[in-house]
């Protein structure tokens, strides 16, 4: 079986998923100026709904979970379980990946400075750019990549699969709060989460490749 063959499938699926909504975005800033007709009918239509008195609140819980403090606390806790239980190799690569893909993504959004959204009021403080959208490029970074270098270590086929899905709705709930609370375009959460599954997906090979390096030589 190569390696390609070997992908979670989940994150398979995630990762195709993620490259036509790349090409999408590509396509639609080509040919169109942002944001897009789609980005403000979702915003507005979000802040003209509301929803139930308790979802503003929640909202504000889900999205720090992708912020800076909750994903730095997840990679240490996790990355010291794993050296604990010595799976250096997967220590490492999650604290690799969590920090360079924190890195690209800070340098992407200064490079494009794109303003955040205007057209209602923001319901938590923000600031710099806003494409792509950090929480949701970062998250996907941080729980896609530990969800998907945790199928190289866990037996357990329904484990590895319960981890996966848990990852892939968390980092989707954080994305669509961020949206909800009036701090970023549709498009910059797209974005995001394209990037962050694509670069977790890009771990997962590398990590694999150097697994199978080091049982070969052994």
């Amino acid at each position: 079986m190569t390696l390609l063959h070997r992908i979670p499938p989940i994150l398979r699926g995630a990762s195709v998923a993620a490259i036509g909504i790349a090409l999408v975005l590509l396509v639609g800033l080509a040919i169109g100026r942002w944001p897009f007709d789609f980005d403000r009918s979702i915003i507005l239509g979000l802040r003209a709904w509301g929803g139930p008195r308790w979802l503003p609140g929640v909202a504000v819980d889900m999205t720090a979970l992708g912020g800076g403090t909750a994903l730095t606390l997840i990679v240490a806790i996790v990355a010291g379980l794993l050296f604990v239980q010595r799976h250096w190799l997967t220590a490492l690569a999650m604290i690799a990946a969590s920090a360079s893909g924190g890195l690209v993504v800070a340098f992407v959004k200064a490079q494009i400075g794109r303003a955040r959204p205007d057209i209602v009021d923001h319901l938590v403080v923000v600031s710099h750019a806003s494409f792509p959208s950090g929480h949701s490029a970062n998250s996907a970074v941080v729980y896609l990549t530990l969800a998907g270098l945790a199928q190289q270590v866990t037996p357990d086929r329904a484990t590895r699969r319960y981890v996966m899905l848990i990852a892939i709705l968390l980092v989707g709930a954080i994305g669509c709060s961020r949206v909800y609370l009036g701090v970023h375009w549709p498009s910059d959460v797209l974005a995001g989460w394209s990037f962050g599954t694509l670069w977790a997906l890009a771990w997962w090979l590398a990590t694999a490749k150097v697994r199978a390096t080091i049982r070969d030589a052994r």
